[in-house]
């Protein structure tokens, strides 16, 4: 009896323990990491939808199926049984739900790290990220992403910093780095005149023998040869769907499938082979605002980067790509009414993001003005009643929220749209879900059913032949 008594109270002491500190079970998990075989892969292309819960890869599966006949680039790997499949814990070392710094940084460093740091442990321990690891193998090394270059997930595998939201500093810490290939947005942190220091970053990369590029056609005609810095926006870039709709923007934004491909070419010339990271980051944008027409155009924008890069792994045998997400945002799904057929349809008609839509709104316009505005932009004939709803959340109500830096009233404007969409959310921050991962390539075979985010460190490591496996 006292022997039973014995380990039943000790159960119940485990569990209430894990139940006081929920994080610290998952924080140090000591599985093995995943073992690769060594050697199989020349080349690592790791794909990140930044934020991506699953309905949004479903939605943007059913948007291309219905709109152009054809299944997104992401689900034909499954449908036609061509890439390996798992589920993958995104914990963070300090919470169930992560940001992005920590998850790129479990990643880019193998260890696991508190919310909104990089690769900078919770005693303080910096962790080398896997980006300079290969670059010290000799290998050519490379971000490109639609947010600033500076962000958390390209950073978390470039750099150990201890917040992520000094971007400043992340510009400066990538000046010695020498990487070859760093595209996207991010103008405010490198240039003098919109850093709070002055200190033209432009100009230092320049003298440091970086090529510096602006726009999209400098883009299109690079050479490989000098590393290169390209950054296409003061923050992040335009969402597609807006992107799509203005020809000024087509011509001087490049899409992410074309810096994903240009990276590629830059970088393949070299003989030991290249390491590139590739984020749709507005995804994760679009997520947090509630923006159906920003979430689906660009979960499709980084689709078309997936099928750049499985053609080229292809064609190439000695790739290895990884397609992840970092962790979902706000679950977004299309939910079951006489009409969810329809309603979906109308968002092919979307002309622009939400985004777009309300910073053209201002607080003395009529419900009539927001009711024709909604019809022309997006399809959608609301009410008066939700017109006027809307209108007074300009006069009385600060919403703020993570990147809506306009104060706009994204959520009310998403829960009006629900009855027009069938689309709705489940909330506006990450969530703590499972999330896709994918293989595809060299070294793919090894991939586990369900995967630690950290033991992605070792996989590519161990897949490619470099050392320095943690």
């Amino acid at each position: 009896m006292k022997r039973r008594e014995f380990f039943r109270n000790g159960s119940i002491a485990a569990v209430g323990a894990t139940i006081l500190n929920p994080f610290s079970a998952l924080a140090n998990i000591a599985a093995p990491y995943a073992k690769a075989d060594k050697g199989k892969a020349k080349n690592v292309i790791f794909m990140v939808s930044d934020g991506m819960s699953t309905g949004t890869l479903n939605m943007a599966d059913m948007y291309l199926n219905r709109k152009y006949g054809k299944s997104s680039n992401w689900m034909n790997l499954y449908r036609q049984n061509r890439a390996q499949r798992a589920l993958m814990d995104t914990a963070s070392a300090s919470s169930l739900v992560t940001d992005s710094a920590a998850s790129s940084s479990a990643w880019g460093g193998g260890f696991r790290v508190n919310n909104g740091a990089l690769n900078v442990g919770p005693n303080g321990e910096a962790h080398k990220p896997i980006l300079q690891k290969f670059k010290a193998a000799g290998k050519a090394v490379g971000c490109v992403t639609t947010v600033p270059i500076t962000h958390a997930t390209p950073a978390g595998f470039c750099v150990s910093v201890s917040s992520r939201d000094d971007q400043s500093k992340i510009a400066e810490l990538y000046l010695p780095l020498k990487f070859d290939v760093m595209m996207g947005g991010g103008n405010d942190y490198f240039s003098a005149a919109k850093r709070k220091d002055g200190r033209d970053m432009y100009q230092q990369f320049s003298s440091d023998g970086y090529t510096i590029i602006k726009n999209r056609s400098e883009m299109m005609s690079l050479t490989a040869g000098k590393p290169v810095l390209g950054v296409f926006a003061d923050d992040g870039l335009p969402y597609t769907l807006d992107r799509n709709h203005d020809t000024d923007l087509q011509n001087s934004v490049p899409t992410l499938a074309e810096m994903t491909k240009t990276a590629i070419a830059l970088m393949n010339t070299n003989k030991t082979g290249f390491a590139l990271q590739v984020e749709g980051g507005k995804v994760d944008w679009a997520a947090h605002g509630n923006d159906i027409g920003g979430l689906i155009y660009d979960q499709a924008a980084f689709d078309e980067a997936i099928g750049v890069v499985i053609d080229f792994a292809e064609k190439d045998g000695n790739t290895l790509v990884i397609i992840t997400t970092d962790h979902g945002n706000s679950n977004p799904g299309l939910f079951y009414n006489d009409l969810a057929n329809k309603d979906f349809d109308n968002i092919q008609n979307f002309k622009h993001t939400n985004e777009w839509l309300l910073a053209r709104l201002r607080k003395d316009d009529t419900a009539s003005r927001v009711i024709e505005q909604m019809e022309a932009v997006q399809n959608i004939v609301i009410t008066t009643s939700e017109a006027n709803a809307l209108l007074k959340y300009f006069n009385t109500v600060e919403e703020g929220g993570l990147y809506n830096g306009a104060n706009l009233p994204l959520r009310k404007l998403a829960d009006i749209q629900q009855k027009y969409t069938s689309v709705g959310w489940g909330a506006m921050e990450h969530s703590a879900d499972y999330v896709e991962l994918t293989m595809f390539g060299a070294g793919s075979s090894q991939l586990r059913p369900f995967m630690k985010n950290t033991e992605l460190h070792n996989f590519m490591l161990h897949t490619t032949g470099v050392q320095g496996a943690v």
